[in-house]
């Protein structure tokens, strides 16, 4: 495990970075968009050093590993599934579920990978190459992100259908392929130092899909990140947004040469290397959850709500929600499924319904956050204005009192403000619908999951006393996912 300063002094690396409204970044160690994520994940790194984390964030010696960060083990036992969830609680709680991406979710996307070669057989190579990648993030803690590989909306617009692709294989030489294009959003691409472009993006190889590990910082590389989510220079008024601002974005290539032992042949379908991202997922959902649910019990305290019968009542909604899904959390990691290869995997089949429990409920959970503290989450004073002195009296009279300060209790509002009411709620909001599939998706994961079709159907038959025929509807799993939505232009027919 590296240290916070090793990662930071890795950005430094003549990555070329440009954020929408702010322009290019010479060094997103330093610029004000970006600096500040910057140090979050230089924490998360350090933080596995820190004593006071050793038993959350450490696995201890097993009979194929020694002590190891959590975060990079390979996953072979249920009790492995639950010390690596305990971990992910912890940390993602921290940022109140906003920073989505981190090393521990670069070591998952790997050994995504790697499952999908090993499903797909293509080589020894293959399977060779993917396990020894696997193994140097997990040595060096190098930080890798994920892009479905989908072309960006003006492709997708392209009159002739040849053309809608993300990227084109400019060639093929001894060393490695060089391919160009452009990529459509993904997390944290500013931060990371390679980023796994999935099979969506159109090259193929011989028969098959292909894959890449593209590095940011390689020759023809250029990172475009959305603006940021800020929209106040001051902490006390967005405590969230100014630390925790992950800048999803595009990938521009032109001409990049990738090595061949960084060119996996895969489906097309991104569902093997996600085997184990949907579990990190919903840890994010629930720590968001989580997080809104801490934030209503203090406001309902700091508010002189925490005795009034219809607000425990919004309360006791948002602990249903919380619970439901650590529930189904618990039992995807208790009772376990495994891959092709022996590696242990959270159950979709336990795992699936808490994903859509959250994604139905998430729009209410917000919403009780709002209805709370009432309208003082809109009038909530910043604290340039409790420090000036013409204000300062009649703010401490209108929103002190109760064992709060004004500034107490202002900073708990403008926290709970920029949770749910801001442009980083929003982002996160509009994004977790879609990058995973959404509410359609999920359902579909969860109809090829469930394993008692039949035995359901044929044991309620036992309850009438007459010879019937067994029942088989064992189809009901096999239909593909649901399409995710794209964007296109109608073809045009030519002459």
């Amino acid at each position: 495990m590296r240290t916070g300063a090793d990662y930071r002094d890795s950005l430094r690396d003549g990555r070329r970075v440009f954020v929408l409204g702010e322009g290019l970044v010479e060094d997103v160690t330093t610029h004000q968009a970006t600096s500040a994520m910057v140090e979050e994940y230089v924490a998360w790194y350090d933080r596995h050093f820190d004593p006071a984390w050793q038993d959350t964030l450490i696995a201890p010696p097993a009979a194929d590993r020694t002590a190891t960060a959590w975060a990079y083990v390979l996953p072979k036992t249920s009790d492995d599934l639950v010390g690596m969830g305990r971990s992910f609680a912890r940390t993602i709680f921290l940022s109140a579920g906003n920073i989505t991406h981190t090393p521990a979710y670069g070591n998952l996307i790997a050994m995504g990978v790697l499952t999908a070669v090993q499903e797909r057989n293509v080589s020894p190579k293959q399977i060779a190459d993917a396990s020894a990648y696997r193994e140097l993030i997990a040595d060096t803690g190098r930080f890798l992100t994920f892009c479905g590989g989908a072309a960006p909306i003006g492709f997708r617009m392209r009159e002739d259908p040849r053309e809608r692709t993300a990227l084109k294989l400019v060639r093929e030489t001894d060393a490695g392929v060089i391919i160009s294009g452009k990529l459509g959003m993904h997390t944290s691409p500013a931060f990371a130092e390679d980023v796994y472009v999935g099979a969506l993006n159109g090259i193929r190889i011989g028969d098959h899909h292909a894959s890449f590990i593209v590095p940011v910082a390689a020759p023809g590389v250029t990172t475009i990140c959305r603006k940021v989510a800020a929209r106040a220079d001051s902490a006390f008024t967005a405590p969230l947004t100014h630390r925790f601002d992950e800048l999803d974005g595009q990938m521009w290539l032109e001409n990049v040469m990738i090595p061949w032992e960084r060119v996996f042949l895969v489906e097309p379908s991104p569902e093997p290397i996600a085997t184990w991202l949907l579990w990190h997922h919903l840890y994010g959902w629930l720590a968001k959850a989580e997080f809104t649910l801490g934030l209503g019990l203090a406001l309902a305290d700091s508010m002189g709500l925490k005795e009034h019968e219809p607000t425990v009542e919004y309360l006791v909604d948002l602990v249903v929600e919380v619970q439901t899904v650590r529930s189904c959390l618990i039992a995807a990691e208790r009772d376990p499924a495994f891959t092709v290869a022996g590696n242990c995997h959270a159950n979709y089949q336990h795992l699936m319904p808490g994903g859509l429990a959250i994604l139905k409920a998430r729009q209410r959970i917000s919403e009780i956050l709002r209805i709370v503290p009432g309208s003082s989450l809109v009038v909530a004073p910043t604290d340039s204005d409790l420090a000036d002195p013409l204000m300062a009296a009649g703010l401490e009279e209108t929103f002190g009192g109760g064992g709060y300060t004004a500034r107490q209790r202002a900073a708990l509002l403008q926290l709970a403000a920029d949770h749910v009411s801001s442009a980083l709620d929003g982002r996160e909001s509009a994004f977790e619908l879609h990058a995973s599939g959404g509410v359609p998706v999920w359902r579909g994961r969860l109809r090829r999951a469930f394993g008692s079709y039949n035995e359901l159907a044929n044991a309620v038959l036992r309850a009438i006393d007459l010879p019937m025929p067994d029942i088989d509807v064992s189809g009901i799993p096999a239909a593909p996912l649901a399409p995710r939505r794209i964007n296109t232009a109608p073809s045009v027919p030519k002459g």
